[in-house]
């Protein structure tokens, strides 16, 4: 039998030298190299008034290295940093063994929302400097995480004036019940007072939240926009994992090597609202052979036609883009695969109705005939509709109400009387073409499915490294500041991770 050394797994005292506890070429080399001899962190240094009075706090420096080595490890709990820099021997080397409290390092993360924008675009000269970025194609896209907010907590101001007087009913009964039991002269019970004391303080959070906050949240085009209690800034938003309260977060990354020049945080569901903002950010990088990608989210007709204002070059494809390409033609067979985390499998699929291409107009298009051969009969003259001429067309109840098809012609055949149906014959004389129209054809040409193939290679890469290898699943902030800052400092994680791959330090 072979003889093998005994292996001692108990603790020790060791004598270790913490600066060999970096090796060149890993991250946290990288890291500790740009702090210390490449970044400015003045906007960090001019936060601290502690120069002639206050205790000594710890640099700035050692934080930031802190919480974005912790970050890279998928840290983001402050007390999980704490705890990292009392036993972990990288955490000990990289802080000096200095071990800041929880506190400190939560406080440091949270307000350093400018610092860290100023850091962002610093590390991007950086970048730039080694060849990293291309600005051939920036490809745009967003994730959309939950924040620490409540769900329960949204909803609009007469939504909670309903619950708030919801709860005072509750709350006159209960007493209605208190003086039906000191006339029998019998003690209300523990339940009932605690109940009680609840119901006082969930109405006073309520009335004293509507006081601060007199008017609702307001969307584009002064629509309606839930509010949220706990995070105000905060959004409820859809996603195909269910609806959550957070926010969406939006990079737009290079395509050369993948990094992230520009990341924005935002409580708002509808991407497209968002694409402004970031190609404001972007105007210092863009070039005028720039490509900008985004996905379909971020398509409409004004964000298209502000493009074509600035003189933006872009690949943005509409909702149905993937009907017209072939190469989705079966990715229907896909969806129906079963996800042990998520049911894929497709709903009953509703009747299939007659199309208006089901339905044949007559040669001086005075009238068409149906697909159970019965007439409907024109509706006034053309009509536009999108910059395009449309003939409208009417059945008659005579036909319509016998026919046997109705259950295939009508949405709603028990309520429905006849059908009408819209055929278009062209464009509408003088009616300029539409940014959106443009857009099709570029997306449909053989040029611009190769770009939304390079956008999906460029931009999701990047977000499977933050939410899988970092383990970004969700904000531990509130407000949109706050939010915004821990995006951008995950997002410096990911552009310094390619620095110490590129070779940067070593």
């Amino acid at each position: 039998m072979a003889r093998y050394k005994h292996i001692d797994y108990s603790s020790r005292f060791l004598a270790v030298d913490l600066s060999e506890q970096i090796l060149p070429g890993s991250f946290e080399h990288t890291l500790q190299h740009l702090i210390d001899h490449e970044l400015s962190l003045s906007k960090f240094e001019a936060h601290f008034k502690n120069d002639k009075m206050g205790a000594p706090a710890y640099p700035p420096a050692v934080l930031l290295k802190v919480v974005l080595l912790a970050y890279s490890k998928g840290m983001v709990s402050s007390r999980q940093i704490e705890a990292a820099c009392r036993k972990n021997v990288v955490f000990m080397a990289i802080s000096g063994d200095s071990q800041p409290h929880f506190t400190t390092v939560a406080q440091f993360v949270s307000s350093q929302r400018e610092a860290v924008v100023e850091l962002f675009a610093q590390v991007l000269v950086i970048c730039n400097r080694h060849g990293l970025i291309g600005r051939e194609m920036f490809a745009i896209d967003g994730v959309k995480l939950p924040s620490n907010a409540s769900k329960a907590k949204s909803g609009t101001r007469a939504d909670f004036e309903r619950e708030a007087a919801k709860m005072e009913a509750a709350m006159a009964k209960v007493i209605k019940q208190h003086e039906a039991s000191d006339a029998q002269g019998a003690l209300p019970s523990a339940r009932v007072s605690r109940r009680m004391q609840r119901l006082e303080r969930d109405v006073a959070q309520i009335r004293g939240w509507l006081e601060e906050h007199p008017e609702d949240r307001k969307g584009p085009k002064n629509t309606l926009r839930q509010s949220n209690r706990t995070d105000n800034q905060s959004a409820k938003m859809a996603t195909n994992k269910g609806v959550i309260q957070g926010y969406t977060a939006v990079a737009a990354v290079d395509q050369k090597h993948q990094i992230i020049v520009a990341a924005q945080a935002h409580g708002v569901g509808q991407e497209q609202e968002l694409l402004i903002p970031v190609l404001d950010e972007l105007q210092g990088e863009l070039q005028p052979r720039t490509l900008v990608a985004a996905d379909s989210g971020y398509c409409s007709e004004d964000n298209l036609e502000h493009l074509e204002q600035r003189g933006i070059e872009a690949i943005i494809p509409d909702g149905n883009w993937r009907k017209r390409d072939e190469r989705f033609a079966e990715q229907q067979r896909h969806k129906d695969k079963p996800e042990p985390l998520w049911d894929k499998t497709s709903k009953p699929a509703e009747p299939k109705l007659f199309r208006p291409q089901d339905f044949k107009p007559a040669v001086d298009l005075s009238h068409c005939i149906c697909p159970a051969g019965k007439r409907l009969y024109r509706n006034g003259r053309h009509r536009d509709l999108n910059g395009f001429q449309a003939i409208h067309f009417t059945g008659a109840k005579r036909d319509c109400a016998p026919c046997l098809e109705r259950s295939s012609c009508l949405r709603k055949p028990d309520t429905t009387q006849v059908r009408q149906v819209a055929i278009f014959i062209g464009r509408t004389p003088g009616k300029p073409e539409r940014a959106l129209e443009r857009m099709k054809r570029k997306v449909d040409s053989a040029h611009g499915r190769e770009m939304i193939g390079r956008r999906f290679a460029t931009v999701e890469p990047v977000f499977g490294n933050l939410r899988h290898n970092k383990r970004l699943d969700r904000f531990s902030l509130r407000g949109r500041n706050k939010v915004d800052g821990q995006w951008k400092l995950y997002c410096l994680v990911h552009n310094i991770e390619k620095l110490a791959n590129q070779g940067y330090s070593r």
